[in-house]
């Protein structure tokens, strides 16, 4: 690449022939969101309505949904009265969410694992499993820095993620959904540090089936309070499902974090706090 200009300063260089990991094309794909269309309706605007009553956001407060997608959280967000901004690394998502744009609402392409603007918003989202898909630890530690970054001392982070232990004893190892005329074959099993969802999809304008497997972190609570603290923000309540009820372990079938940034005052420590009173560490 001597002598060439790079378009972006976070390229390298040094070409590498690795394979694409399985979000890239998954993302992408017009089936994706077909598939997760639930995310879009009523449970969902019913989750993101408790959220907004149990945060109580001053009025204008500034909103960052991370791993926008189509943009679904962000136009709720925006109509529930924030300044909110959402971001995703996929083109045709944001491309496809930037027709709903207003002067409360915008939309950009950009990669969590880099940096964003500091000390901005007060409030940022992540829902719907939109975590857990990179291939590193410190990939993901990237991405919660940046999101942190972003926050105004006092800023709120909400991350919503599938409980690890409920899934692994609760969900089938085999479902079959129709959607249109497209049938979804799903096969999902996990190993001590994955979870694994193999989807065949069956659409009779496609010469063949076509298959997609996600692959997603085990996450605990235990990890994630780690991975929070480790960029400032504490957990200051648990839940387990989307209508806010305490979170239980093993029944529990969402973990929902809402963590908060310190703002470097003394007693701050003090602050947290999970859904069964505790103020110790989740993992003690």
């Amino acid at each position: 690449l001597s002598g060439r200009k790079l378009k972006h300063p976070y390229i390298c260089a040094n070409v590498s022939m690795k394979p694409q990991p399985w979000y890239k094309d998954w993302f992408s794909s017009p089936y994706y969101n077909k598939l997760y269309a639930e995310q879009e309706g009523e449970q969902a605007e019913s989750f993101i309505d408790q959220l907004v009553q149990y945060l109580v956001p001053a009025v204008d407060s500034f909103a960052l949904d991370t791993a926008c997608g189509q943009g679904q959280v962000c136009r709720k967000l925006s109509s529930l009265g924030f300044n909110t901004t959402g971001v995703d690394y996929t083109s045709n998502q944001v491309e496809y969410a930037r027709q709903f744009e207003s002067p409360k609402l915008s939309f950009f392409e950009h990669d969590m694992r880099l940096p964003l603007n500091g000390n901005y918003f007060h409030y940022a989202f992540n829902l719907f499993n939109r975590f857990g898909y990179f291939r590193s630890r410190r990939e993901h530690d990237n991405f919660i820095r940046t999101t942190a970054t972003s926050l105004r001392p006092g800023g709120v982070l909400v991350i919503d993620y599938f409980n690890a232990h409920y899934i692994k004893d609760k969900i089938p190892p085999a479902e079959t959904k129709k959607i249109g005329q497209m049938q979804y074959d799903i096969q999902q099993w996990n190993d001590e540090t994955y979870f694994y969802k193999n989807i065949k999809i069956s659409d009779p304008v496609l010469p063949a089936s076509v298959i997609y497997t996600e692959q997603y972190f085990r996450f605990s609570l235990g990890d994630f309070t780690e991975m929070l603290a480790n960029q400032g923000l504490k957990v200051q309540e648990v839940f387990g499902d989307y209508q806010l009820a305490p979170y239980d372990l093993h029944n529990s079938p969402r973990l929902i974090i809402i963590a908060v940034k310190s703002d470097g005052k003394p007693g701050d420590k003090e602050k947290r706090l999970y859904s069964d009173g505790r103020r110790t560490d989740a993992l003690t």
